[in-house]
């Protein structure tokens, strides 16, 4: 455990015996409104106090060992069982300090949301195209190792392989945990395929990842619609282009439009876009309540800001710089394969450390 946390775990447990002195004393119990005070602050502590006791114990229980491990150091039969009591016992206090952890800092309910993440050319033309294309590949792969679904839901591919934009779905356990980091703009640094002068050149594409709406989370009045259907403009066989499956949808009251038009079924084409509109939304609804939060605080990982530069993909030098916490990586390929656990992790790690200064 890190010296803040544990920090902030002292003081709530002072805070704990000091309340229960508090509530005991006969002049608090006569002032009705000062002891209910006293109460409800009690029971907002009491169960995270009583968590970092065990905790404390745990840890008190593996240093005793450690102990006596080093006076009885020559018993073999000895240390086979203090190995086997300190092995349980070490896995007991890993998962107390993670209910700890959980309970001081609770999270969000997205977490356990399924997804869906929009990626758009930005500046640099078609090489940004490609670029799109190599971040939906990235993400794709990342999705595949970790066994989850991916299903896209409206793509603008252009000539050479790139894509103008592409909206698509993952559904998986923990899929928003890992993927809430990604909002943000993505510079790629590279001599682009259609360069034949090697100039390295600097293209970018933005990153959005929404936490997938419930229709229980979001009630959308069909007066407040508006849609249309039209010939779609992109491959996908010969139905695709000569029926009107294509469907846009305005939300009126938002001004949020939406389209799909990767299935050949009008109706498959207007439930994606339905899923996307209701992502929109929500996601509109829990960034400003961000936004409200940001204002007294410096905590601004996964937020979901899209003019944020998040990172930067220098191809010459196969290295991957995260601008949020200066962290850069020389594994280029591999992230670009999909190997994004150590980028992950070490994003979780920095949030992990604002929220503690906070």
């Amino acid at each position: 455990m890190d010296k803040k946390t544990a920090e902030k775990l002292d003081s709530i447990l002072e805070r704990n015996e000091e309340l229960q002195s508090l509530l005991a004393d006969s002049q608090v119990i006569a002032r009705r409104t000062e002891y209910q005070k006293y109460a409800k602050e009690l029971a907002g502590i009491s169960k995270i106090a009583n968590k970092y006791k065990e905790y404390k114990k745990l840890s008190e229980e593996l240093q005793k060992i450690k102990e006596l491990v080093h006076k009885n150091d020559q018993e073999k039969d000895f240390l086979e069982l203090a190995e086997e009591e300190f092995s349980k016992l070490k896995k007991d206090e890993k998962h107390c300090r993670q209910e700890l952890e959980e309970m001081l800092y609770p999270q969000p309910l997205e977490l356990d949301r399924d997804i869906i993440v929009e990626i758009r050319a930005g500046t640099g033309g078609e090489e940004a195209a490609l670029f799109v294309a190599n971040l939906f590949r990235m993400y794709s792969r990342f999705a595949q190792l970790q066994g989850w679904k991916v299903e896209t839901m409206d793509t603008s591919p252009t000539g050479i392989g790139g894509l103008k934009e592409i909206v698509f779905s993952i559904k998986g356990k923990g899929v928003f945990q890992k993927f809430k980091y990604e909002s943000g703009t993505h510079r790629v640094q590279r001599v682009p395929a259609t360069e034949a002068g090697g100039r390295i050149h600097t293209s970018a594409a933005t990153v959005y990842v929404m936490p997938e709406a419930k229709e229980v989370d979001i009630h959308i009045k069909p007066e407040d619609l508006r849609i249309d259907v039209f010939r779609s403009s992109g491959s996908g066989g010969q139905h695709v282009n000569v029926t009107d499956s294509a469907v846009r949808i305005t939300h009126l009251p938002t001004g949020t439009v939406v389209s799909c038009q990767d299935e050949r079924s009008q109706y498959k084409n207007k439930i994606k876009a339905m899923r996307v509109l209701r992502a929109r939304i929500l996601d509109k609804e829990r960034r400003e309540q961000q936004e409200k939060i940001s204002r007294q605080r410096k905590l601004s990982v996964g937020t979901g800001d899209r003019s944020q530069k998040i990172r930067t993909y220098n191809f010459p030098g196969q290295r991957v710089t995260d601008h949020r916490f200066g962290l850069t990586l020389h594994s280029l390929d591999n992230i670009l394969n999909g190997d994004l656990n150590e980028l992950i992790a070490s994003l979780a790690a920095g949030e992990k450390e604002l929220r503690n200064e906070e």
